[in-house]
């Protein structure tokens, strides 16, 4: 059995900036590893609605989408069945009603799913499909088993730091607003001679009484008196 490469997760992950970037990048790896598939398309299901994320090679869309539209098909099986899928020759096969003729009217006749793992409420299948029958030997399953291994880890990863991204854009939003306050605080405890604490009341006080959001009533302030919007914060990670 031939060595493959490794699939490096981890680098991927930091030279593509989205999830549909890494994606696409297994897909072409999982065409690499089969040299008799012409197309793979990567699915996602999340609240019971699957969706092509990455392909590579022009036959996968299409039977992406024939399944999408059934609700049936190899893909799908494997996806919510969480099993493998091998369909050996689609104009002998019998299940999954009328996708096995569509398939090879399509030029597809063989075809595997992998399923990559369900984690942090997210299914996906991986799936190569093939021109010709009996496709895909027993070393190209191996290899394809290995990478929807890699694959799955690397989904979940790349979902936690996309969530990551929008922590750390929330965070500066919150720092932006913090750093309004701050400069508001500043403005009421020169006038009233008062403590951060006192000025901080005064503004919730004032805020709730007006019915304005405590952000927007310190905006409103700083410009009253300096007549320039206040300059907002931002955050920086640390290396």
């Amino acid at each position: 059995m031939a060595e493959h490469v490794p699939f490096d997760v981890q680098s991927l992950l930091l030279e593509t900036d989205t999830l549909d970037a890494f994606l696409a990048e297994v897909a072409a790896e999982a065409r690499r590893r089969t040299p008799g598939a012409d197309g793979c398309g990567v699915t996602l299901e999340r609240d019971g609605r699957p969706f092509t994320v990455a392909s590579a090679g022009a036959s996968a869309p299409p039977l992406d989408d024939k399944q999408y539209d059934i609700d049936d098909g190899p893909c799908l099986e494997a996806l919510r069945n969480d099993k493998e899928v091998h369909v050996s020759d689609m104009r002998a096969e019998k299940r999954w009603g009328d996708y096995p003729p569509f398939a090879a009217a399509h030029g597809t006749l063989s075809s595997l799913s992998l399923p990559l793992r369900e984690r942090d409420g997210m299914a996906g299948a991986l799936n190569l499909y093939a021109p010709a029958p009996d496709a895909f030997s027993a070393e190209d399953v191996h290899a394809l088993r290995l990478l929807a291994a890699q694959a799955a880890g690397g989904l979940v990863l790349a979902v936690r730091l996309s969530d990551a991204q929008r922590f750390a854009a929330d965070l500066q939003a919150a720092l932006r607003s913090r750093t309004v306050i701050d400069q508001a605080m500043g403005v009421i405890m020169g006038q009233q001679r008062c403590t951060a604490e006192e000025a901080f009341a005064y503004l919730r006080v004032a805020s709730q009484n007006r019915n304005i959001k405590l952000r927007d009533l310190c905006t409103r302030l700083v410009e009253g008196v300096s007549g320039t919007p206040p300059q907002e914060g931002a955050w920086t990670s640390r290396t």
